[in-house]
């Protein structure tokens, strides 16, 4: 028996954002319709929640991409001051009709794709057409394919970048601007009110245990995806923002026990839970309507679900066998 293995590169080759981002779509749809069968995923604290190890399996059942596979991904906030990532993970994917093991991929990078083809996802199903303009939260790898995703569904004319250390949000200006998609206005903002200005689409993907921005300061019409707050103790998006906002997640049940974004103003009494309007995947269906107004502020949370894993890695593994990328190893 063979394996193939794909590196990080073999992964980015192998997986571009247009067709993750239509892989998104299909497994948040079969998530919302119950054809995925997605456990809620179990996760080790090694202490206070700086250092967390995730495990999600999934399968994917539906006509158009059956799949099965398992990712175990650590989360470890000490990394990148040791000079790591702060995210590693593999994906193994197995044979939906035998279980046989069929490839393992580096899965820092699929990671970081599927959660921006999420956001890719979203922002094409809920923000205003004529988008243009973008802010962006954060500047480490989640940042990056957030902002390549967004760029990819919408003509995206001037982004601006905020980030607490202005030496990385040079950085990240000086490495993103231009790329595919990306246009070549792309500036480091020196508050997030002057990242907010003048933006129709934010993202935010940071690790911050406090808003990252004011939500009295959102006009009308904007869309925002936050991708960062995975435990209840983390919050990037205030109160006040989703309290203004019509409410889409990926999985109402992931939210409600990892995202603090929800869960601290549920918490508060600003909203209930009835607050969430739909699953992202409930809109792809047609079992929901998204945005229904120009001037609704649209907003979209993210904690991630196995499900996306499992449509990345077997767009991934099929590139991949396609363009002859990565080692076959036997067992």
């Amino acid at each position: 028996m063979k394996i193939r293995i794909l590196t990080a590169e073999d992964v980015g080759r192998a997986l571009p954002m247009d067709a993750a981002i239509a892989g998104m779509k299909e497994a948040y749809r079969q998530l919302s319709v119950g054809e995925a069968t997605v456990p809620l995923r179990s996760r080790i604290e090694m202490d206070s929640g700086s250092r967390v190890a995730l495990f999600m399996p999934a399968a994917m059942h539906g006509d158009a991409a059956d799949g099965l596979a398992v990712k175990v991904v650590s989360v470890f906030s000490e990394n990148p001051a040791r000079g790591l990532p702060l995210i590693h993970a593999v994906v193994l994917v197995l044979e939906a009709d035998s279980g046989r093991p069929l490839a393992l991929l580096e899965g820092g990078t699929l990671t970081a794709i599927r959660t921006g083809a999420g956001s890719g996802a979203a922002t094409d199903l809920l923000a205003r057409p004529d988008a243009a303009t973008l802010a962006i939260f954060g500047c480490g790898v989640q940042a990056r394919t957030q902002l390549r995703a967004v760029c990819t569904v919408r003509a995206i004319k001037r982004g601006a970048v905020y980030n607490p250390d202005p030496a990385e949000a040079d950085g990240f200006v000086t490495e993103m601007r231009g790329q595919g998609p990306i246009p070549n206005d792309l500036r480091v903002a020196a508050s997030p009110q002057q990242a907010l200005a003048g933006a129709d689409i934010i993202c935010t993907a940071t690790t911050s245990s406090s808003p990252v921005f004011d939500g009295a300061d959102l006009k009308p019409g904007m869309h925002i995806n936050a991708v960062g707050a995975f435990t209840p103790e983390m919050q990037e998006v205030d109160a006040e923002t989703i309290r203004r906002a019509l409410v889409v997640v990926d999985s109402r049940e992931g939210v409600l026990a990892e995202a603090g974004d929800l869960i601290a103003p549920i918490r508060a009494g600003v909203v209930t839970e009835e607050h969430i309007h739909a699953e992202l995947g409930e809109i792809v269906a047609g079992g929901k309507p998204g945005r229904t107004s120009p001037e609704q502020i649209t907003y979209f949370k993210s904690c991630g679900v196995a499900v996306q894993d499992v449509a990345a890695a077997q767009i991934a593994l099929a590139g991949a066998e396609r363009l002859g990328l990565g080692s076959l190893i036997s067992l």
